[in-house]
């Protein structure tokens, strides 16, 4: 941009940018939660008062009522006080990002903060991971934080997947924007969480409208995202994301259906194909539907087994199409030769052949660009 040039006033987007970005799911899911939390404070101030009564006139109380009534009474200041805990965690025992202290990521998370129409700068931290790829945001009182796992953290280095944890930090910054760490929000959620799978409802839109936000920063860093959440830092080059996302499609059954349903994120290759496919938003409760980019190379894992390859004709499938590419095991470990870049694992034979006989006949799959209409 030219010396002068005038930037927009910071903030001026958001609302904007959160109706274009949400999850479809989000708002109705946030509002039976709602829903919720008003019965329950009402179902909880009536038997107050039933239970006030009966104290006055000697009948005994319902013990597990009384017990109700009080986790309800302060889930808000345990929430409260939980909330103080982890900042402070943070800013005593984690590595605060500054212009001075690992820059680069600090001006991702500035870029983000921009891209989202954020009015401030959140706080950014990075923690021990202990082996764990992951990262969250929070907050405490009117303070805005993100947390990056150093496990995760490390895949941002020049030589490695800078754009995948570009996508992260504007995923894990996205949630701000779209109010995911309020106060309130957090403690409307907590009692819905105490219905189960009702919770995770909600959880798993928010997610995928942090996707968006993701996506709307950093596009060209969501299929490294995925290849880190899914094959680790040192694999994650080498991770056929096409092969990973087909299989939201061909793996399915009762048990697939009931593992997503129970989980606050969408399933990994459901979420692989909602960032593949930008012209729908991710599926919330049932299976993705739609035109995979080549055949599955084994059979999924809902299908019999006498559908499996015996070791001969496994053999005899490597021997006619053998590994195209450098070899997958060494390559990342532990970590690039100095002077050296990983180079993507783009060099696959997917889609050439199949060891699943059930196959139909593969088709193009529709990946659309932009973002998926939301709400």
């Amino acid at each position: 941009m030219e010396h002068g040039a005038q930037h927009p006033q910071p903030g001026h987007e958001l609302v904007p940018l959160r109706k274009k970005l949400r999850h479809p799911g989000e708002i109705p899911w946030l509002a039976v939660a709602g829903v919720i939390f008003l019965v329950a404070y009402a179902s909880l101030l009536a038997l107050a008062i039933a239970t006030g009564l009966e104290a006055d006139q000697g009948l005994s109380s319902n013990g597990t009522v009384v017990q109700v009534m009080g986790v309800l009474a302060v889930s808000p200041l345990l929430i409260l006080f939980a909330r103080g805990i982890l900042y402070a965690q943070l800013r005593t025992s984690s590595v605060r990002m500054s212009p001075t202290q690992f820059p680069e990521g600090y001006r991702m998370v500035v870029e983000a903060a921009r891209a989202a129409g954020l009015p401030k700068v959140p706080d950014a931290y990075v923690r021990s991971g202990s082996g764990v790829i992951n990262a969250f945001a929070a907050g405490h009182g009117f303070r805005r934080f993100v947390t990056v796992h150093s496990d995760l953290f490390e895949v941002g280095g020049a030589a490695r997947d800078p754009d995948a944890l570009r996508f992260v930090i504007g995923h894990e910054v996205g949630h701000l924007a779209a109010g995911h760490a309020s106060y309130w929000r957090i403690v409307v959620m907590q009692v819905m969480y105490q219905i189960p799978l009702l919770g995770r409802f909600l959880s798993r839109a928010q997610e995928y409208t942090a996707d968006n936000y993701g996506y709307n920063f950093c596009a060209t860093g969501a299929g490294g995202a995925i290849q880190v959440l899914s094959g680790g830092k040192y694999l994650n080059h080498n991770v056929n994301l096409h092969e990973f996302a087909d299989r939201a499609g061909s793996e399915r059954g009762f048990f697939v259906w009931c593992a997503n349903l129970n989980a606050t994120h969408p399933v990994l290759t459901w979420r692989a194909q909602a960032l593949r496919d930008r012209t729908r938003p991710g599926s919330l409760f049932l299976r993705p539907n739609f035109q995979p980019y080549g055949p599955p190379a084994l059979p999924p894992g809902n299908r019999p087994t006498r559908e499996a390859p015996s070791p001969d004709e496994a053999l005899a499938y490597l021997a006619a199409y053998p590994p195209v590419g450098p070899p997958q095991f060494g390559q990342n470990f532990p970590v690039p030769l100095p002077g050296q870049e990983i180079q993507p694992g783009s060099a696959s034979r997917y889609g050439e052949g199949t060891l699943y006989a059930g196959w139909q006949g593969p088709q193009p799959i529709n990946s659309g660009t932009g973002t998926p209409g939301g709400s």
